[in-house]
């Protein structure tokens, strides 16, 4: 069978170090798929990372990579672009890394627009360092620092994206992984802050803590609890309650680009200085 999505991986640096039944890897390979599906050159692609189980990706993914500090990516990125923006920039982080320590970043790379597609894995807890709970624990599950489970209202990531001015937002999950990559690959279309959220299962933190730590169960979970956006909008407010989520593509706008509207700038500086 044609795995032409392997020529996109460090060979040297696999196997991986996931624990077994882990999501990331289902949507590292949605990623490279997307990136394949779209043609983009190799070397006019960078991925930036920060740091977490998800963020181990770019290490293992054979283009131009930074594995930065954590809740940082989304900085480091903005760099990037602006240094060169003719780059793809795609950046991968997590539930923690994004909406915790780098939720300010978050917040202004899409106030700002950047010409950036995050994709954000969110397997609903801090799987790397210790199993805590991150702002996108469900309310009610457990984590290490929330033995009798959360009390925090869980956070929606995506409602943040578009309040703060993304101008592409989708979500998908890691049983859905061609509709995933479909995702990822509208997301690079959009030349503005294009947000992903790819719901991953960790059946080693966050499932051992929550009765679920067969990870097929926790991809049933997500089979059974992913409505399709255009079903999602026809059911009632009753239908939309307890583990229901929507996912598809959950908004989109038109709007200038930061690089774009910065060489403005310089343009009209360049005026006043003559």
């Amino acid at each position: 069978m044609e795995r032409s999505f392997e020529q996109y991986f460090r060979q040297n640096r696999l196997p991986h170090l996931w624990c077994p039944g882990c999501g990331n890897g289902i949507a590292t390979k949605a990623i490279v798929q997307a990136i394949e599906s779209k043609g983009l050159e190799r070397d006019k692609t960078v991925i930036v990372s920060g740091i977490g189980c998800s963020s181990r990706a770019s290490g293992y993914m054979d283009f131009d990579t930074l594995h930065t500090a954590h809740g940082r990516a989304i900085p480091f990125a903005t760099g990037i672009k602006l240094a060169n923006p003719e780059l793809n920039v795609i950046v991968i982080t997590g539930d923690g890394d994004c909406t915790a320590i780098g939720g300010n970043h978050f917040i202004h790379g899409c106030r700002r627009n950047v010409d950036l597609t995050v994709v954000l894995f969110n397997n609903n807890i801090y799987g790397m360092t210790g199993g805590q709970a991150s702002p996108m624990t469900p309310t009610g599950k457990k984590a290490t620092t929330a033995p009798y489970g959360a009390v925090d209202p869980v956070f929606d990531a995506c409602r943040l994206a578009e309040a703060a001015g993304a101008t592409y937002v989708a979500r998908s999950t890691a049983y859905h992984v061609q509709h995933l990559t479909s995702m990822i690959a509208d997301g690079l279309d959009n030349k503005g802050f294009s947000f992903i959220e790819a719901m991953v299962q960790c059946p080693t933190a966050y499932g051992r803590k929550n009765k679920m730590s067969d990870p097929v169960q926790l991809m049933m979970w997500m089979r059974d609890n992913a409505v399709m956006k255009a079903a999602w909008d026809k059911l009632p407010e009753d239908k939309k309650q307890g583990d229901r989520f929507p996912i598809g593509l959950l908004y989109q706008e038109a709007g200038v680009d930061y690089a774009t509207a910065y060489d403005h700038v310089i343009d009209l500086a360049g005026g006043a200085a003559k």
